[in-house]
């Protein structure tokens, strides 16, 4: 993918890092897209050559690699990879999930943790950016086996955060049992009970309403999107990928305001319930989804939907989509169908679902996009706010954590749209949040010096 770097000091430094890391695709993509958006606003701040800030923003502040040692229920050893990408901390502790994932790699976390650093800024809460995990599979592993994988990796990765200097949460393998063993693990190796890791469970010192964060905050991201021409989600046709948390409950939300979905998708296809799925479905979604079960036991239990096996949901007829699943999910093929079939509103809730050729494609198309550093920020959000909460000692509502999440992702939508209106892009919400929230991190680097 080629990108038009109009800013000289922006090509420079896009040269040098596709040179070093011609491998790193997924980190490259990230940061092309960043490098392209924010040329108008680095050709207005010429004191970021002068403190070479683009240089130091694409590059990590560390690294961290480590062995994981664990032992399955047999007695057998196994080694993985354990990381953590210690991104950006100018205007906060590190910030970022844990993926346990056969993909996990660096390539892999340093796009997320590249990502997360605008992400949190978007937030405007204190929270500087970054990402980790393990190359670790959970899927087949009994309690004990991930109970002693967490702990060993833990037992590592201890030395390297804590409350003032990196909080790390979940992602996808990492829900809230496996946070739960490591912050057992780190409250035993520290002898320290501190809000060290977010997305805990409530009895700990976790945050209600932070399960349903990212879904929830999506479609109130989009519901933004659709009040600022004059829309709403109702009578609206929606077409969901995943099936996960975040799919959930976008499904939920986006139902609640009039909206209907009539997909969802996990690894071995997805499901089309032209019906649309109510509450009651999407309660039974929630219960084979917690036993692992593939997507297809929908259609045993509501066989008026079909089953497409080994398929994508984006050849499906729909006004609005919402890539909820993984990464690199939404290529230049689906995103033509996409636009063909009428679909015109695209909000990622996954990180980085669509491939630069494809947001091109629907930009070009002038089909609505929102980024996945915008529109799926309420996750991190809230995880702030378990922040928060943890520092005070304090538990609020669902009532409370919701309304404050509301009004975060409002906040994010009426900046990207204002900032990209302000550099002349009026309706580009990528070019948006890429810029508002390189602003803050790059003026708080200027300000700290060359660090």
């Amino acid at each position: 993918m080629e990108y038009n770097i109009k800013n000289a000091y922006c090509k420079r430094v896009w040269d040098e890092i596709s040179a070093r890391y011609a491998d790193q695709g997924h980190f490259l993509q990230a940061a092309g897209l960043v490098l392209e958006t924010i040329s108008p606003v680095v050709d207005k701040m010429p004191e970021l050559e002068k403190n070479a800030v683009l240089e130091r923003f694409v590059e990590p502040e560390r690294i961290i690699m480590f062995r994981v040692p664990w032992t399955d229920d047999q007695g057998k050893a196994h080694v993985n990879r354990g990381f953590r990408v210690q991104f950006n901390s100018a205007i906060g502790p590190y910030k970022g999930g844990l993926r346990f994932s056969p993909e996990v790699g660096l390539d892999v976390l340093k796009f997320l943790g590249f990502e997360q650093v605008l992400k949190n800024s978007l937030t405007t809460l204190p929270m500087g950016g970054g990402k980790g995990g393990s190359d670790f599979d959970a899927h087949g592993k009994s309690d004990a086996e991930v109970m002693r994988f967490c702990q060993s990796f833990m037992t590592e990765l201890q030395r390297h955060i804590g409350p003032d200097t990196d909080v790390p949460a979940g992602d996808k393998g990492v829900g809230g049992r496996e946070v739960a063993y490591m912050f057992g693990q780190y409250k035993r190796l520290r002898n320290e009970y501190t809000g060290v890791l977010t997305g805990k469970g409530l009895a700990f010192g976790g945050s209600l309403a932070r399960t349903e964060a990212t879904g929830y905050g999506l479609i109130y991201f989009a519901d933004c999107m659709l009040k600022k021409i004059g829309k709403d989600f109702k009578g609206k046709t929606c077409i969901v990928s995943g099936d996960g948390n975040v799919a959930q409950y976008a499904v939920e939300k986006l139902t609640q305001l009039g909206g209907k979905a009539i997909t969802m998708s996990d690894s071995s296809g997805y499901i089309l319930d032209e019906d649309g799925i109510d509450a009651e479905k999407l309660e039974f979604v929630k219960q084979f989804r917690a036993e692992h079960k593939k997507i297809d036991e929908y259609v045993k239990k509501y066989p008026k939907a079909k089953f497409f096996k080994g398929e994508k949901p984006w050849g499906v007829k729909a006004d609005l989509a919402f890539p909820c699943a993984t990464q690199d999910e939404i290529y230049l093929e689906d995103a033509q169908k996409m636009v063909a079939n009428g679909v015109w509103l695209v909000a990622e809730g996954a990180n980085m679902p669509t491939r630069a050729e494809a947001i091109e494609h629907f930009q070009k198309n002038k089909v609505m996009f929102a980024p996945g550093k915008a529109a799926n920020a309420g996750g991190v959000a809230v995880s702030g706010l378990e922040m928060s909460q943890n520092s005070e000692r304090l538990s609020w509502s669902f009532e409370e954590v919701d309304a404050k999440l509301k009004q975060i992702m409002t906040n994010i939508h009426d900046n990207a749209y204002e900032t990209a209106k302000k550099y002349a892009t009026e309706g580009d919400y990528v070019a948006g949040a890429n810029i508002a929230g390189f602003v803050k991190v790059a003026s708080a680097m200027v300000a700290q010096g060359l660090v």
